[in-house]
């Protein structure tokens, strides 16, 4: 089997993609994802096309392989399924209040950091460890009535609503299985955004001062709204930073048009499903235009299931076929003929 994201003469782990697409459509050589080293990956592709499919083979490998681990964010419920059959759990999110760090707590609100609800939402989370203490501060303000302290408490009780934070979370422990799913499904953006950043961040400072036993991978699908969004500083630095501790990251979006440079600068791996948008196009010629000539992008497949894969260890663009999953993939829109 060839193994893209390192050379033929190398070995270790890896996942089992599917197969080279030859150009009448029969199948080719079976097709790895190399595990053994970190990677920064881009899966790319409009609604429908395979990419959280795609994500999910990826996930399906991490929880089969040995030395690895992953943590999954998905906000469409497409990888719901895993657990069944493969060494892989679904939770839904929890994190400390002290994983956002205070500077964005009025960001993560929608509040203007220089207001003066901001300001106090600030002040609490630089005061507190935890959300509950976050709202005490705010409760113990002499005059509760004071401009600003108000609207900040309102917005912490919406916060709280996200049921996402717990003083007692451990993000650690998402690395204790082969693969967490976390169930985005009922967030809000704002929540997501939180989870995603302090994951992010975790993953990094996890890397950087632990002895790793298994090398750990984030996936996040619906890559580009984080971006824009609070967890974009932590993507930043998973995207520079990362691998030279060990960290891969996978991002998963139907809008490439929307990510950062930084993005495409730093991924060494590109798995293309079908774009039809011309700045998505563009955006996909920008990642990677020493490799993706004109005649490559006409060659973007159509067939749902169907990718262009472009490694930059090896410099080549090829078209694959991605495999079939083994576990359930839930996240198919409604259809009425199914009722």
């Amino acid at each position: 089997m060839d193994v893209i994201g390192r050379h033929a003469d190398e070995h270790g782990p890896s996942v089992r993609l599917g197969h080279y697409l030859a150009r009448d459509g029969s199948a080719g050589a079976p097709v790895g994802l190399d595990l053994d080293r970190p990677h920064a990956a881009l899966v790319l592709g409009k609604r429908g096309t395979g990419k959280s499919h795609t994500l999910g083979v990826i996930a399906e490998g991490l929880a089969r392989a040995s030395d690895v681990t992953g943590v999954v964010v998905d906000p469409l419920g497409a990888l719901c399924g895993l657990p069944d059959g493969v060494s892989a759990r679904t939770i839904e999110p929890r994190i400390p209040a002290s994983a956002v760090p205070p500077a964005q707590w009025p960001e993560l609100l929608g509040l203007d950091t220089d207001s003066s609800a901001g300001s106090l939402v600030w002040r609490a989370a630089s005061d507190a460890d935890s959300l509950h203490e976050m709202r005490s501060f705010l409760a113990a303000r002499d005059r509760p009535d004071a401009p600003g302290v108000r609207a900040a408490r309102n917005h912490l009780a919406l916060a709280a609503d996200w049921n996402i934070f717990d003083a007692d979370a451990a993000l650690g422990d998402v690395l204790g299985s082969a693969v967490t799913v976390l169930d985005c499904t009922r967030l809000a953006p704002a929540a997501r955004d939180a989870v995603v950043g302090a994951l992010a961040r975790a993953l990094y400072e996890h890397a950087v001062t632990t002895d790793l036993d298994r090398l750990p991978w984030l996936l996040v699908d619906e890559a580009h709204v984080p971006f824009r969004g609070t967890a974009a500083p932590a993507l930043h630095s998973l995207l520079t930073r990362g691998r030279a501790p060990g960290v891969s990251l996978v991002l998963a979006t139907q809008r490439p048009s929307t990510l950062p440079p930084v993005a495409g600068a730093q991924a060494d791996l590109l798995l293309a499903h079908h774009l039809s948008s011309r700045a998505d196009r563009q955006a996909l010629r920008d990642i990677a235009p020493a490799t993706l000539d004109e005649t490559a992008l006409h060659r973007l497949p159509r067939d749902t299931g169907d990718a262009l894969l472009v490694d930059d260890t090896t410099e080549h663009a090829l078209t694959v076929r991605v495999r079939e999953r083994h576990t359930p993939h839930l996240g198919d829109s409604p259809r009425a003929s199914r009722r």
